[in-house]
């Protein structure tokens, strides 16, 4: 999770980001990005016990998914299968005026399975909702700091020195990030 935040902030803060739109609501800053593919990959590992499977991309990365139990037909998918793998990732960072604000962490998870009738496959989206609250602007040095949840304050470079002067000690950042994952086996292994 805080990995995702630190990219959040990496791509508000630091530098530009492909497919961006930056808006202004009232005077506070913001900015949203998408980025979708579309990808071929091989099932590396498979653990049906802890519902997890590993898939290789075409240049080579890896990732490991926790299936959950919309993948009804896990029975059916071996390692060495190829699946076609559909994904939409989207994030936003917005700074809100408020008063009193309190840092924290919302998640949210959708899935399904594909019908019996077609190949084995899954779809799932994760919403993570995290709020944290400006610390701290450093105008000099072009820093602000942000207060999330669990007391955990991090320092952060601004991009752009004029979001600074838009912010205030107190605003809300709110930072939202949607992955949705659509996986489908491409053939059956021999024999089935």
């Amino acid at each position: 999770m805080k990995t995702i935040i630190a990219l959040a902030l990496l791509c508000l803060a630091v530098a530009p980001v492909l497919h961006a739109e930056q808006a202004v609501k009232g005077d506070k800053p913001s900015i949203s990005t998408t980025q979708a593919g579309q990808l071929t990959a091989k099932v590396v590992e498979l653990d049906r016990d802890s519902r997890q499977i590993t898939l290789r991309g075409p240049e080579g990365g890896q990732r490991t998914i926790k299936l959950g139990e919309a993948a009804q037909r896990l029975d059916e998918v071996e390692v060495g299968d190829t699946v076609m793998v559909e994904f939409v990732q989207h994030l936003s960072v917005e700074v809100q005026a408020s008063a009193n604000a309190k840092p924290g962490l919302g998640i949210a998870v959708a899935t399904a399975s594909a019908p019996q009738a077609g190949q084995p496959g899954m779809a799932a989206t994760e919403t993570t909702v995290s709020t944290a609250v400006v610390q701290e602007i450093d105008l000099e040095n072009n820093t602000f700091k942000l207060k999330w949840a669990e007391d955990d304050v991090r320092q952060y470079e601004a991009r752009d020195p004029a979001n600074l002067r838009k912010a205030s000690v107190g605003d809300l950042v709110v930072v939202t990030h949607t992955e949705s994952l659509a996986v489908q086996l491409q053939e059956l292994p021999p024999g089935n």
